[in-house]
């Protein structure tokens, strides 16, 4: 009866370990980091919306993207040595993509750190300032000399949908009368012909547009409403692929590049 006992004993143990190391097996298999996943498709999936000049812009005649954030991205690339293909996202369904392992990697292009992502999502360290301010028509500057002058009904407040600058205006303007286009690129010209009154957008993008439209302008951009940064956003559980992305943009702020990045977009230095 003992030699019975002991011989179930060790199979059972035999079967046991054996069981545990292909359970252990499995796990590895299914746990293999981000960047090793990137590196042998070749190429980093990036999502960006395409409508933000100077920081993410897709020319709509070539599909070709450039700006500001897709230089970092360039920058990140180069560091995972992958090549990069763009993906595009939509502010008002940004979270729930940046969410979906099968989009792609992470988002760029003028995201803003908020702890309201953070609580669902990782976002990077910043790497651009920025805050909400206004643009309005040249010849209306005079009144528009603080957040107060905005929040009238018969100023008319144009945003893009489902972003920060939509949040921004319903909370902090409630009595404008708000209007929400579709197409974030196409508001300052909008403004300018006088479809709205007002855009709410960010120091980070307002100097281009009145660099580029001389019906425009920016009264308030050295007294922006908000402050904050700008980050690389993605979803959780990729510990890897965030400390890579942080070595990047603590490398280029070591050695000038991400300042002389500021200065090739007419873009204000933080750092």
């Amino acid at each position: 009866m003992k030699k019975i006992f002991s011989f179930l004993l060790t199979l059972f143990l035999t079967l046991y370990i054996v069981g545990c190391g292909v359970s252990c097996r499995t796990v590895s298999l299914s746990t293999t980091p981000v960047i090793d996943k990137i590196q042998q498709r070749g190429t980093v999936l990036i999502g960006t919306s395409g409508d933000y000049r100077p920081l993410s812009y897709k020319e709509p005649e070539t599909d070709d993207y450039w700006g500001f954030c897709l230089d970092v991205a360039g920058e990140i690339a180069k560091a995972l040595n992958v090549t990069i293909t763009y993906v595009p996202t939509s502010w008002p369904t940004l979270s729930a993509d940046v969410q979906d392992p099968t989009l792609f990697d992470f988002a760029i292009g003028g995201i803003t750190i908020t702890d309201t992502r953070k609580e669902t999502m990782d976002m990077s360290e910043g790497y651009l300032g920025n805050g909400k301010t206004i643009l309005c028509r040249k010849e209306d500057v005079g009144k528009y000399t603080c957040q107060e002058d905005l929040n009238r009904p018969e100023v008319r407040v144009m945003v893009n949908p489902g972003g920060l600058n939509e949040k921004f205006a319903r909370e902090k303007l409630p009595d404008c009368t708000l209007i929400v286009y579709n197409r974030n690129e196409e508001i300052p010209a909008q403004v300018a012909i006088g479809n709205a009154d007002v855009m709410i957008t960010e120091i980070t993008e307002a100097p281009w547009y009145i660099q580029n439209d001389t019906r425009l302008a920016a009264p308030l951009l050295d007294q922006p409403f908000t402050r904050g940064e700008i980050g690389v956003l993605m979803r959780k559980g990729q510990e890897d692929l965030l400390d890579a992305v942080n070595t990047t943009i603590r490398r280029m702020k070591a050695d000038g590049s991400l300042k002389t990045l500021h200065q090739k977009y007419g873009l204000v230095y933080v750092y």
